[in-house]
């Protein structure tokens, strides 16, 4: 072989020196000591094959390496976790420090009671835990169905769940300002600007608010003119009608009288077409005779109706005459028709 494949002694010492000290720190062996003990330098170079730079074995330092992945994943989630639930307990306590100096819209009332709620909720059924890992009764007797039916209502649950991802990204980006303005103390010419856009975002609130009042005062007074127009109407128009029917009764009877009129004429048109002079006269004395004898009718009528009325009087006893008289009559005829045929015999 070529010399220049193999090293000389005093470089193979100095590499052996670098990987025992990079793999192996805790030897420190100098070059003389390596020298002095060549099987034990052999033995290290062998060794140092195996192990990585801290001097744990390669699948000692694998395992390692997986478990401090595991480590910093679940310490994230438990951060995010944790920060956002600090994030929505300080939006809570905003909220009840703000509503003891200012009015707030029905809006801002539902979705932080909505959250509230929630996260109350949330945080009991955390305590409880799994129910077939509890070997002892839960307390108070809560199980998680108890907790569900406190639970807010679906639709309100969704609609604050879509408004509090704004309301978080705003309070990070107060927080993450504030850092900013820690370490880059430049930044700091940004917190005029931040806080005319709180103040603008404040006047927006209570221009909200006072549009809120305003439109149920606004209804209120619609609500009080509609009912007002409405009475009005009514009571023109029953004033109205009642002289339009006035007027219309008067048409309808000027023109009723037209039509009779119009109709008398007709007749007496028709009478004097038809008949003449001297038919008319006879149909006078005609029409005088029929009225007088009716009216001797009449009177003869009258005069049985007041014998009647007399014979009335009597009541029961007049009915009892009047049966004994038939009886008799029938007899007396009934004897006469003997009496008859008895003399036609002897005859």
């Amino acid at each position: 072989m070529a010399s220049g494949d193999f090293c000389s002694p005093g470089e193979g010492m100095e590499i052996l020196q670098q990987v025992c000290s990079k793999q192996l720190p805790p030897c420190n062996l100098s070059k003389e000591d390596l020298l002095q003990n060549p099987y034990f330098s052999k033995l290290l170079l062998n060794l140092s094959q195996h192990v990585d730079e801290s001097g744990l074995s390669l699948t000692l330092a694998k395992e390692q390496a997986q478990a401090w992945k595991e480590v910093r994943l679940h310490k994230t989630t438990w951060l995010r976790s944790e920060i956002l639930h600090r994030v929505i307990q300080e939006l809570l306590v905003d909220y009840y420090v703000k509503i003891q100096d200012t009015n707030v819209t029905s809006e801002d009332k539902k979705f932080h009671e909505t959250l509230e709620q929630r996260l109350l909720v949330t945080e009991l059924m955390r305590l409880l835990g799994p129910s077939q890992e509890r070997e002892i009764p839960p307390l108070l007797g809560l199980e998680k169905a108890d907790l569900l039916e406190l639970m807010p209502l679906s639709e309100d649950f969704v609609w604050m769940r879509a408004r509090l991802q704004q309301e978080v990204e705003e309070q990070l980006k107060k927080k993450c300002f504030t850092l900013l303005c820690y370490y880059d103390p430049n930044s700091e010419v940004l917190v005029g600007e931040q806080q005319q856009c709180q103040d603008a975002k404040s006047q927006q609130k209570e221009q909200m608010l006072l549009l809120e009042k305003k439109s149920a005062a606004y209804s209120q007074v619609l609500l009080r003119c509609l009912t007002l127009l409405q009475r009005l109407l009514q009571e023109h128009r029953l004033k109205t009608q009642s002289e339009l029917d006035r007027i219309n009764a008067q048409y309808l009877e000027v023109k009723c009288g037209a039509m009779i009129l119009k109709l008398r004429m007709e007749e007496l048109k028709i009478l004097s077409d038809t008949y003449t002079v001297e038919k008319v006269e006879v149909h006078r004395l005609i029409r005088d005779r029929l009225e007088g004898a009716i009216h001797l009718q009449e009177q003869d009528m009258e005069n049985s109706r007041q014998v009647l009325n007399s014979y009335e009087v009597l009541g029961e006893e007049f009915d009892r005459l009047v049966k004994e008289y038939t009886v008799l009559k029938q007899a007396t005829e009934n004897k006469r028709w003997a009496l008859q045929e008895f003399s036609k015999v002897y005859r």
